[in-house]
């Protein structure tokens, strides 16, 4: 949840302790707009920009429309000061969470073309501070937003196991974990998968396999335990989406989605339309 207090950081940043060059008169518009197409994101983050420094958001778009070079994702009056202020962090969010979102639309559906049932996930792999903000972006795109913290779902690795033993790990973590919370296992290859199903994963994650050991693993998952969901995972881009998407996973996770989506171009101009 975004807060007065994140805002406020984001603008003592930003502005600093003597702006001298946005101390303007007088009231102004403004919209921010789009220089290339993409997915907006990020609009309710600029706009709370905003509306702190009690500038009116008169016109904005929702999160996840498709916008095209011109279009505004929002319009904005008040105080030429206080306009001018926001300006730039604004633009900055919005660029930031639009791109995550322009990303996650592109993986979306170059899955849905192979398989309209398979998810792409984000990871926890986002910026310190703005996981909000980029996981918004995610769900705004028709992505996942995956576990949101350590607390939504035990993560079991190799380094747990290493120490402790599959059975003994995922007994132990569930022991411990309340009855809604998923243990997810993250393997290595199609009999590790398998092994971990039967142990009682409820999710299997296919970590670092090609799409043919994906397709070799989803298939001994099947048939050790029904019920367990399969995620791939490592390193997987937007390219390769459509690979996976056909080896009959459940789930697709992606960290670029969040940690190296490049900003979608966006510009902030005052007076009129032009």
């Amino acid at each position: 949840m975004l807060t007065d207090a994140d805002v406020e950081r984001w603008l003592r940043e930003d502005v600093g302790h003597h702006d001298v060059t946005n101390d303007v008169p007088g009231e102004t518009s403004g919209r921010l707009v789009a220089k290339e197409p993409g997915v907006a994101a990020g609009v309710d983050a600029a706009s709370a920009v905003f509306d702190y420094l009690d500038a009116t958001v008169t016109e904005r778009v929702a999160d996840g429309t498709a916008v095209d070079p011109g279009d505004a994702l929002l319009r904005v009056a008040g105080p030429a000061r206080a306009v001018l202020r926001g300006e730039r962090v604004a633009v900055n969010v919005a660029a930031h969470a639009s791109g995550v979102a322009t990303r996650t639309d592109a993986a979306v559906e170059a899955a849905r073309e192979v398989d309209p049932d398979v998810r792409v996930a984000a990871t926890r792999k986002t910026t310190p501070g703005l996981r909000g903000v980029e996981k918004r972006a995610v769900a705004a795109a028709g992505g996942d937003t995956h576990r949101l913290d350590l607390s939504h779902m035990v993560m079991v690795k190799d380094n747990h196991v290493a120490e402790l033993g599959l059975t003994e790990a995922i007994e132990r973590f569930r022991e411990r974990a309340s009855f809604a919370t998923n243990v997810e296992v993250e393997v290595e290859g199609p009999d590790a998968a398998a092994r971990a199903a039967a142990a009682g994963a409820d999710v299997v994650l296919l970590d670092n396999m090609t799409p043919a050991e994906t397709a070799a693993a989803v298939e001994r998952v099947a048939a050790a335990d029904g019920d367990a969901l399969t995620e791939a995972s490592g390193g997987i881009t937007v390219e390769a989406v459509p690979d996976y998407a056909g080896t009959g996973v459940d789930v697709i996770s992606m960290g670029g989605l969040t940690h190296s989506a490049p900003a979608l171009d966006l510009s902030f101009r005052t007076g009129g339309d032009g």
